[in-house]
């Protein structure tokens, strides 16, 4: 613990929902690691994991987290329940009296850390995973998110974004100034994904796909801006060049049958296995599974299946959005391609299937970077390097 302090320092964990998604993964993985140093004594503050994906909230109340629920705490712009989740905050804040409240994602982000500056919370802390505003997002809403993180980032000590591309943004934004930011890649289990032993055969079989058709995959929320519609757009293409191969979509979300009614139309239905919603644990040998990975999300921090995909060594497609850039070198560790273009993941499916070799080799010099830049013990080692710096300095007026 910091010299000074004879006591654990106390940090609180806010987040809008504790659904199994890659920021909440972030968050767990952050919260049980500072709870394995003896310095730091962390907790979580979470709204309902309200939607399909499940909850990682078995999770942390395993690892001994103290858990506290804030029903209040919602996704959803709602005035009423933002005033009384402010209001649960401030009185959770007074009885926990953190020494850093450290906030993750918009809505809890702007409530978590007004309610933090309210009570008189030393140190304020918030995690960029993916910014509010964005291209495909309302004027209006654009507008107002805005001006909220540039109203909470007057008194925000320190804004960690999981990818340079999202403090860029924050910055032209004039969302806090440049010193106040640092970038942490959001840290995972790189174990699992870096393991030679998954029968990916048995796996496919398991699936329902030959063991010997080449095997395109999607692992994100089915859920607008993930990009599922572009893929499946492009599956004709790429099915008249390789008719045996097969499309692998892991996950779920509520626009799942609008996505199979899509390709229904397009006649690509059975070229598409829709695996559901799977366990974390997983994820590594549903990868393996894969001889490509497409991510065509148009808005994300720095999607985490990119480097996971790389660390098992397989090639990978991405739309070039905000973080992608800094994982995927393109023509180097993978494909990038310009956002919502399907002529383009089209073409970039169909020459990395071509020549597999190569696509393998490029996957393999990803592998190199991101087996030193993504383990979750660098992420929370930066972080709480970060916090003993926020405790060297005077606390805000």
């Amino acid at each position: 613990m910091h010299p000074e302090q004879s006591s654990p320092i106390k940090v609180a964990h806010v987040i809008t929902r504790f659904i199994r998604g890659g920021a909440q993964e972030n968050t767990l993985l952050t919260v049980k690691g500072l709870a394995e140093k003896p310095e730091f004594s962390p907790c979580l503050i979470t709204g309902p994991g309200l939607g399909p994906e499940g909850d990682f909230l078995p999770e942390a109340r395993d690892a001994g987290i103290d858990v506290f629920l804030v029903g209040s705490l919602r996704r959803e712009i709602n005035p009423w329940l933002d005033l009384k989740a402010h209001r649960e905050l401030r009185r959770l804040f007074a009885e926990i009296q953190p020494d850093i409240v450290h906030t993750h994602s918009s809505k809890a982000g702007i409530i978590g850390r007004k309610a933090a500056k309210d009570e008189g919370v030393p140190h304020i802390v918030h995690t960029i995973h993916g910014l509010p505003f964005h291209d495909y997002e309302s004027a209006w809403r654009n507008w107002l998110y805005i001006m909220l993180e540039r109203w909470v980032g007057r008194y925000t000590d320190l804004v960690i974004s999981v990818a340079d591309a999202m403090t860029a943004k924050a910055v032209a934004r004039n969302i806090a100034p440049r010193e106040k930011f640092v970038t942490v890649y959001s840290g995972m289990e790189v174990e699992p994904f870096l393991e030679v032993g998954h029968d990916s055969t048995a796996v496919r079989r398991r699936l329902g796909i030959d063991p010997h058709s080449p095997v395109i995959g999607v692992v994100a929320r089915i859920s607008p801006l993930k990009g599922h519609e572009f893929i499946i757009r492009a599956a004709p293409g790429i099915l008249a060049r390789y008719p045996h191969a097969r499309f692998l979509f892991v996950g779920d979300g509520h626009i799942r049958d609008e996505m199979e009614q899509l390709a229904g139309s397009l006649g690509v239905r059975s070229a598409i296995v829709f695996a559901g919603l799977r366990e974390p644990g997983d994820i590594p040998e549903l990868i393996r599974a894969m001889d490509l990975l497409v991510h065509a999300s148009l808005r994300e921090g720095l999607a985490r299946v990119l480097p996971q995909a790389l660390l098992s060594g397989v090639p990978v497609v991405s739309y070039d959005v905000d973080g992608a850039r800094e994982v995927v070198i393109n023509g180097k560790t993978g494909w990038l391609v310009e956002p919502e273009s399907v002529e383009g993941l089209e073409s970039a499916v169909i020459e990395a299937l071509d020549d597999l070799g190569r696509a393998r080799r490029m996957a393999e010099v990803g592998r190199d970077i991101c087996r030193s830049r993504f383990p979750w013990q660098v992420m929370v080692d930066s972080i709480a390097e970060q916090y003993r710096r926020l405790l060297e300095t005077e606390a805000p007026p």
